[in-house]
């Protein structure tokens, strides 16, 4: 789950990372008081969810409560894209202008590698970091935290001269990272991110920016955090999918993925798009997946006008075979399905499930390989209709 700019900088504020004065306006009028309650120059800021918002128009400093008004007019209901995504702008976050000396880059996410928290930091700050790594990848500094200690001072002040920031700054930023940290561990957090982290004139450090991303398997216990989401500003098919209970993300291509662990799924996703296909989700039905969860797995993919075909990639072990051939017959006789599907199962009870499935129009493969190959050429020979 995504937070939008200012609910990252109230959980920011919370652990106390320093951040601008600011707030919410939903109109025009709204933009105005804020502005006036502010003082002096503020910047009106689109809230949505996607980078580059800057060179998209979402971000504009009003010298005025009347500009801000204007500007906020100017965004509001209006649709703000990239070259990444696109939103309509519902709300804007009016907060006060800094006096700007320098930018840099802090954040902290889940290195898969080492099984740790990395800290990452640029003085190349205000630019997307996939665009420093990609032309800059010497100006990215990391440190592996131990989840034992978490960042010692000593590894914060070598992580901020490997960066490239002022050494003076050491003292300032070095609480701000630790409180980075704090916030992402305390907050089921998978990534944290300020960009860009000011200085100021006078050499106050202040996130100026904030991005944050929550485990949404830990929303459980994240109460407050868990109350955030919105679900009009998701995918509506993944929203449904949660409501379901599904594991699910919504991908660009025709061929429907279901299949039983993450590892399995996001393998077959690498075996249709090498054979020339296009994977139109990831959805993973999990281990000991019963008849009922196999149907809602089918009812979600054809939520998407897209799919053009659905494979089935199952390899027994917790997940039993027939469990998994009754879903898919009670998906496929209580459901209109147009498109062809290919079952390739192995495993536990795997030849009890093939049995179950001979003489239906399901389509049998015997490796992952061949199925994807099916698949792909059942879609494109056919289609819904």
């Amino acid at each position: 789950m995504k937070l939008y700019e200012f609910q990252a900088k109230q959980v920011f504020a919370k652990y106390g990372i320093p951040v601008p004065l600011g707030d919410i306006a939903d109109t025009p009028a709204e933009a105005r008081a804020v502005a006036e309650r502010l003082g002096g120059r503020v910047v009106v800021k689109a809230q949505v969810h996607m980078g580059g918002r800057g060179k998209a128009g979402g971000i504009k400093v009003a010298n005025s409560p009347d500009e801000a008004a204007t500007i906020a007019e100017g965004m509001l209901g209006k649709l703000l894209k990239t070259a990444q995504a696109e939103g309509i702008v519902k709300r804007v976050w009016i907060e006060q202008a800094l006096d700007i000396a320098s930018e840099y880059y802090l954040s902290a996410t889940i290195d898969r590698t080492s099984k740790s928290i990395v800290m990452m930091a640029s003085s190349m700050g205000g630019v997307d970091i996939e665009e420093v790594a990609e032309n800059h990848p010497d100006k990215i500094a990391k440190l592996i935290i131990d989840p034992a200690y978490g960042p010692l001072d000593f590894q914060l002040r070598d992580l901020v001269t490997a960066a490239g920031f002022d050494p003076k700054l050491s003292r300032a930023i070095g609480p701000i990272a630790k409180n980075l940290y704090e916030t992402m561990m305390r907050s089921d957090a998978s990534l944290v991110e300020i960009n860009p982290l000011v200085v100021t004139g006078d050499g106050t450090v202040i996130a100026a920016d904030a991005k944050f991303d929550v485990d949404d398997n830990a929303l459980y216990r994240q109460k407050d955090l868990s109350q955030l989401r919105e679900e009009s500003e998701e995918d509506p098919i993944e929203a449904e999918a949660h409501r379901r209970g599904v594991t699910y993300v919504h991908l660009d291509g025709d061929i429907g993925i279901v299949g039983n662990g993450a590892g399995l799924v996001m393998t077959t996703l690498d075996i249709v798009t090498r054979e020339g296909g296009r994977p139109a989700n990831f959805l993973d039905i999990g281990g000991g997946a019963q008849a009922e969860s196999v149907k809602t797995a089918i009812e979600v993919l054809l939520m998407d006008p897209n799919v053009k075909g659905i494979l089935f990639n199952i390899f027994g072990g917790i997940t039993r075979g027939d469990e998994v051939a009754k879903g898919i017959l009670a998906g496929t006789a209580t459901l209109d399905i147009k498109v062809p599907i290919v079952v390739r199962m192995a495993g536990t009870r795997s030849a009890e499930g093939r049995e179950l499935l001979k003489d239906t129009n399901l389509v049998a493969a015997e490796g992952p390989i061949e199925a994807a190959r099916k698949i792909i050429e059942l879609a494109h020979a056919g289609g819904r209709g």
